[in-house]
């Protein structure tokens, strides 16, 4: 997992791997640590590299996108596989999250709630 600052301001945090009870912790601690610290207009959360989510991942994300509420922080998941969009729509959070009914496959994508 990876931070870094866009020219537009805007954090980004880089996850790769599984979002699972092993990773969460660090993933959960980087969120709200980045949001309080920074105070980002934007948190971008890429998904490209995550290959596993179970609900422990889930509930980060959503601990991240309250925080991010909070601070009047925009929360955006960026290019979550098939895979993490499915986990979020089994779990009613697809819409929380801005995602579409179904992932493009063809096209990375971006979504801001």
């Amino acid at each position: 997992m990876t931070t870094r600052r866009q020219a537009d301001g805007a954090i980004v945090l880089d996850v790769r791997g599984t979002l699972d009870a092993a990773t969460v912790d660090a993933l959960r601690n980087s969120l709200l640590t980045t949001l309080h610290a920074e105070h980002p207009v934007t948190m971008i959360v890429d998904l490209t590299y995550v290959t596993f989510m179970d609900s422990m991942g889930v509930g980060a994300l959503v601990t991240g996108y309250n925080a991010a509420r909070e601070t009047g922080t925009r929360f955006i998941l960026r290019n979550p596989s098939e895979f993490v969009h499915r986990q979020l729509r089994v779990t009613g959070l697809a819409d929380m999250f801005g995602l579409p009914a179904s992932p493009s496959p063809s096209s990375p994508q971006s979504y801001t709630p």
